[in-house]
């Protein structure tokens, strides 16, 4: 009997590979939007460390440059501000802006089309809303502190995101899109609280004239109105009517955004575009020029236009700029030892880490387990409960909140120590979650049709003791 030959044996069985569960590409826009929080956070952290040496240099004059006032006068017509409410009132509306035009684009033509995809991180932002102030209310119940409960309602999104970026390709772009998602719903509820909450006096008047903006906005958007100039004119003056209502002004910024249209046009469009550019190579004038320009943009929807122009000044300067305005604050000794033992400091901090870790990681669980909307296959829960402590980083409309809630120096200074020692802990122990329980834990949910079927042979046999894949 002759030794068989090496060529005639079976190939010898190697590792079991990883089944990898395919799944649609985040989109391009998303991800330069992504990319670009990421960018602006570093700056954001470096404005916030430069915020706190000013307040805390003797004779910088940090608070005097803040509160000088500027204004803008057309005639008789004035506005006056100081530079810290210029930057949160005007510049900041532009950032809530930026915000809106990347929900309303993700709802509309992205990632977030499916609502079930929605429902979760939605039901986790309430969770994380709710929880939050009722642990602040615990520990302030009395007193003029009461008044800021809706200090440790929201998530700052650049951090976030920033944080999450670290992570590189460990981190699902799909917790991305979540946690943003999450971010952005708690943004949306922080500002209907500051709305309803922390609004002393309303002009009806403003407010009715905010209203019907507000129509001339859908209906610009009902007739599929590409020119920006018409959302833009109709959105500062939104802004306008907001203001001079005693609402607080960034929400305009989210409406405009929430509003301005993401869908394509329509194909007569594209067919224009093909006509004028052609026109200018047979015969290059300045009317066939300004036409195949005019075509050109009729193309692409305003929402991505007016993205592309504005998401880089706000992340890369607006929003550094506001951490530079608001996260100074005096540490000297006595401002610290008040700051330890104070009820407002601490319930800051506990309600930004444990109450965002809990009420988000449990409004997810109730979502899923109740099958209102489920997670993409690569969402572990180890992913989820490391975002949700990431989500407790509170920077910026936590520090908005601060100087709407209390008039009173100290009080403010203790909220605002505590915001940043809260943030700074869920930044530490999120990423410490998200580095050792990512890839622990079990998936949060996976659709089986999304597992590609392996092709019938002895690697699928369950009596056999291995199971890898056939090599090509």
């Amino acid at each position: 009997m002759s030794r068989p030959t090496t060529a005639s044996l079976p190939p010898r069985p190697g590792p079991a590979p990883r089944v990898t569960i395919p799944l649609p590409h985040v989109s391009q826009p998303l991800q330069r939007f992504l990319a670009t929080e990421a960018g602006g956070a570093l700056l954001l952290l470096v404005a916030a460390v430069a915020a706190l040496v000013w307040a805390n240099v003797p004779g910088a004059g940090y608070e005097p440059f803040w509160t000088t006032e500027a204004s803008i006068r057309v005639g008789d017509a004035a506005m006056t501000l100081d530079l810290r409410h210029w930057v949160n009132d005007a510049a900041m509306a532009l950032f809530f802006l930026a915000v809106g035009l990347e929900v309303n684009r993700e709802i509309t033509v992205g990632e977030l089309r499916n609502p079930r995809a929605v429902l979760v991180p939605v039901v986790a932002a309430i969770g994380g809303l709710v929880l939050p102030a009722l642990i602040y209310l615990a520990f302030n119940h009395g007193g003029p502190a009461v008044h800021g409960w809706g200090i440790p309602v929201s998530t700052d999104t650049a951090f976030v995101v920033g944080i999450l970026a670290l992570f590189g390709p460990r981190c699902p772009d799909q917790l991305r899109l979540f946690l943003l998602t999450l971010a952005i719903a708690d943004d949306i509820g922080a500002i209907a609280v500051m709305a309803v909450f922390y609004t002393d006096d309303v002009s009806m008047p403003a407010l009715a004239a905010a209203a019907l903006l507000l129509l001339v906005l859908f209906g610009l958007r009902w007739a599929r109105v590409w020119q920006l100039r018409l959302y833009v004119l109709t959105g500062l003056a939104l802004w306008a009517a907001v203001y001079a209502s005693g609402v607080h002004p960034t929400l305009a910024g989210v409406l405009v955004g929430l509003l301005v249209p993401a869908t394509p046009v329509e194909a007569g469009q594209a067919e224009r575009f093909r006509f004028y550019g052609r026109a200018v190579v047979e015969r290059a004038d300045a009317v066939r020029a300004r036409l195949a320009v005019l075509a050109t943009r009729a193309t692409v929807p305003a929402n991505d236009r007016l993205q592309d122009a504005l998401h880089p000044v706000s992340a890369f300067l607006v929003v550094p700029v506001f951490g530079l305005a608001n996260a100074g604050v005096r540490l000297d000794g006595e401002t610290l030892r008040n700051a330890v033992t104070s009820p407002l400091t601490i319930g800051v901090v506990v309600a930004l880490v444990a109450g965002k870790t809990v009420g988000i990681s449990l409004g997810a669980a109730i979502a899923l387990r109740t099958r209102l909307g489920d997670l993409p296959g690569r969402v572990r829960y180890g992913h989820l409960i490391g975002g949700a402590v990431l989500a407790g980083i509170g920077f910026t409309i936590s520090l908005f909140i601060t100087d709407l809630a209390f008039d009173d120096e100290r009080l403010r200074e203790e909220a605002k120590i505590g915001v940043l020692a809260g943030s700074l802990l869920a930044a530490v122990l999120g990423s410490v979650a998200l580095r050792y329980l990512g890839e622990r834990l079990p998936m949060c949910t996976v659709d089986e049709e999304e597992i590609p079927a392996l092709p019938d042979g002895p690697w699928l046999d369950p009596t056999s003791r291995w199971r890898s894949a056939p090599q090509s």
